[in-house]
């Protein structure tokens, strides 16, 4: 083979393998972050049914749960 075209080779094996490590590192960070999300929801979604449930606990029977003025108005 010649060497121009050799070395042309060499050049591009050395790139694909460089992409083919970048690739890899993005695919375990983007499942990284996947996983991370999922966790962030689940904490978020259990922080909003506890404020849920504290709301519904601190709600007098009778009175409006809404937002009220107080009596100084």
């Amino acid at each position: 083979m010649k060497p121009e075209i050799e070395a042309r080779l060499d050049e591009l094996e050395s790139r694909l393998a460089f992409q083919d490590d970048t690739i890899e590192t993005l695919n375990e960070t983007v499942a990284r972050q996947d996983r991370e999300l999922l966790r962030i929801e689940l904490q978020l979604k259990t922080l909003a049914d506890k404020l849920r449930d504290l709301a519904e606990s601190s709600s007098v029977p009778g009175e409006s749960s809404g937002h009220e003025v107080p009596p100084h108005y």
